[in-house]
């Protein structure tokens, strides 16, 4: 199984981009992962939240493969714990299929990725920048596999 995040637009803050890139890089130890970075739509400013998800949607379902389980990360899915959420993907690793996990836009999504979509998840009730929530996101995908090895990564 291939773990993807597909997220909305390139991340600027070095920082930030420093700190994925770590997480990365170790979660390159336990599963396939791979970050996909579907540009902003060009001239966004000229568009309506309505158009702008609209292009989004069609952007994000251009990367989807028909097999892929995917979860968005929105702010009405579902919360796991970091135990439940490593749960969660074992389950998933254990179906055979690769997981998308994906980040929309500032408006959200669009209805045609909602449809797609197998489910939702939620990181926190909390608002976050959608740079942000890329690194926590991966540093849970992370947590979760240390987890699930019994590694010193998390404690409880």
């Amino acid at each position: 199984m291939k773990i993807s995040l597909l997220v909305i637009g390139k991340t600027t803050d070095g920082r930030l981009v420093s700190l994925i890139d770590d997480y990365r890089q170790r979660l390159s130890h336990y599963v396939p992962f791979e970050l996909v970075v579907i540009p902003d739509i060009k001239n966004a400013k000229a568009l309506s939240m309505e158009q702008i998800k609209t292009q989004e949607g069609n952007e994000i379902l251009r990367w989807l493969t028909p097999s892929a389980d995917v979860w968005l990360l929105d702010e009405h899915g579902r919360e796991f714990r970091s135990i439940e959420f490593a749960d969660f993907l074992q389950k998933k690793m254990g179906s055979g299929r690769d997981l998308t996990l994906v980040i929309g836009g500032a408006y959200g999504f669009s209805p045609a990725v909602y449809e797609r979509a197998n489910g939702k998840l939620s990181l926190s009730q909390m608002t976050f920048s959608h740079q942000m929530i890329r690194l926590m996101a991966i540093e849970q995908i992370y947590r979760a596999m240390t987890i699930l090895r019994n590694e010193p990564y998390h404690h409880e």
